[in-house]
């Protein structure tokens, strides 16, 4: 029994330890993201014509059906048109945690 408790208290202190920081994501959405994918998720019409391109509403059910990890490699490893943004790849999870609270 006590053997359990310790192994169920450090997977709970791990998995807290590496949960996603909305905030964070928040701010590194602000800096890298919002002038495309505008402020909450609405793409820049301007941009997309620009780039000839239909940009998905992050907020939309078609992209909020998309699992963490293929968002994240959208982010980190670009989609269509988007550059990738590898050095986004620490804030990735962070960034999608921020994007999920758009879900409608």
């Amino acid at each position: 029994m006590r053997t359990t408790l310790i192994v169920l208290g450090l997977v709970a202190a791990a998995t807290a330890m590496q949960a996603a920081d909305v905030k964070a994501g928040q701010a590194a959405y602000d800096k890298s993201c919002k002038s495309c994918h505008g402020a909450d998720g609405t793409p820049n019409a301007a941009v997309a014509k620009m780039m000839k391109v239909d940009m998905k509403d992050l907020k939309s059910p078609e992209v909020q059906a998309m699992s963490d990890d293929d968002l994240k490699k959208a982010i980190t490893d670009g989609k269509g048109k988007m550059k990738p943004m590898p050095s986004l790849a620490a804030s990735a999870a962070d960034i999608v945690a921020y994007m999920r609270t758009w879900k409608k």
